[in-house]
Formats: structure tokens, sequence, C-alpha cells
């Protein structure tokens, strides 16, 4: 088996981890780390395309979607923050 199989094969795996915590949580910090788990394996996909291809323009889609994993990664926190400062009943 090639390198670039076992690759392939543990990003599979990593994402039906990714997608079994995004849909059953429990907790939405959960939730919110299995989207950003799928975000790091979308991101790894991109480099082994650009790897096998060597293309650069993959690159420059991972870096795309790593920025939109991080920022909605800061989005998803800052939500679960607010929230759970109103159901505390801090205001700040």
């Amino acid at each position: 088996m090639s390198l670039l199989m076992i690759i392939a094969v543990l990003l599979g795996i990593s994402s039906l981890a990714g997608i079994y915590r995004l849909v059953m949580g429990p907790s939405l910090t959960d939730r919110v780390i299995g989207l950003d788990l799928l975000f790091a394996i979308a991101v790894a996909y991109c480099l082994m395309a650009a790897w096998v291809s060597e293309r650069t323009v993959y690159l420059d889609v991972a870096i795309g979607i790593a920025l939109t994993g991080f920022v909605a990664t800061l989005a998803w926190s800052n939500f679960i923050q607010m929230q759970s400062n109103h159901h505390s009943g801090n205001s700040s």
C-alpha cells in the first residue's frame, strides 16, 4: 500500500469521526470541535491533492479553508460564550 493510500484512508476515518462528533454532539462545544476537525481534514486533503498533482493552486485553497475554519471557530466560541453568559445572568 502506498503512502498516499494510507494517508487517504486515515483522513477518511478521521472524517467519519468528525462527522459523528458534529452530528451526535452531545454539547455545542463538541459540535464545534467536530466542525474544526473537518476543516483540518479538508486542509489535509488539499495538501495531499497539491502533492499528487504538483500544482500550487491547491495550496491556495488550503489556506482559504484554514482561514474560514479559524474564523468559524472564533465565531462559534463567541456564540457559546455569549450563550453561557446569558444563561448564568452575567452581562459582561
